[in-house]
């Protein structure tokens, strides 16, 4: 069964006015908006918003929600999300890989909502300290684990094609929780879990 897709309704509501906008900023860069490659490309882009500005419309809360309880309290990992993103800086894309570890202290998560999760976070506009932060403090709020620990890794165009052009570089950000701030072996032992 294919994954559920994820559509941001304000965009499919405002698809005429967002058409026109992409259409005079096509203009207003120098493009002919009449030629033949580019007549579609107002719709294409608004179809591409829909699906990439998706998070809008999830409730992110609700996507853990349907929790089991289970006695397991040992780390649990899901890693090599992959995600992508927009910089709400450049709106240029960013991308990469999010870890994910948890020990629980009753309740546990089937392992889907994790990517779905990763899902409606970054399908917004994004900067990729916020994105690390968000997914960790969901997973606080709705399974109240015993400690939780994200790392996030990204690829962002707006540094690699543009400005300093470094293309390659990589950025890694990290939030953690609970027992993980106080307990270094649990640290450690989530981080080399996560390493290829």
């Amino acid at each position: 069964m294919p994954a559920k897709e994820y559509k941001n309704g304000r965009v499919a509501d405002n698809r005429e006015q967002i058409e026109h906008h992409i259409r005079e900023i096509l203009r207003l860069i120098g493009e002919d908006v009449d030629r033949e490659g580019l007549l579609d490309t107002p719709a294409r882009v608004t179809r591409m918003y829909e699906e990439i500005f998706a998070g809008y419309d999830a409730d992110t809360r609700e996507i853990l929600g349907v929790a089991f309880d289970e006695k397991h309290e040992e780390l649990v990992i899901v890693k090599d999300i992959v995600y992508y993103s927009q910089c709400e800086h450049h709106m240029a894309p960013f991308f990469g890989k999010v870890h994910i570890g948890y020990i629980p202290s009753g309740k546990i998560a089937g392992l889907s909502k994790f990517a779905r999760l990763v899902e409606a976070v970054t399908r917004r506009l994004q900067v990729q300290e916020r994105i690390t932060s968000e997914i960790a403090d969901i997973i606080v709020d709705v399974l109240e684990p015993h400690g939780c620990m994200v790392v996030v890794e990204g690829e962002h165009l707006c540094m690699c094609a543009r400005g300093v052009k470094k293309p390659g570089s990589k950025t890694v950000t990290s939030a953690v929780r609970g027992l993980f701030r106080t307990d270094a072996p649990a640290r450690a032992e989530f981080l080399a879990l996560i390493k290829d």
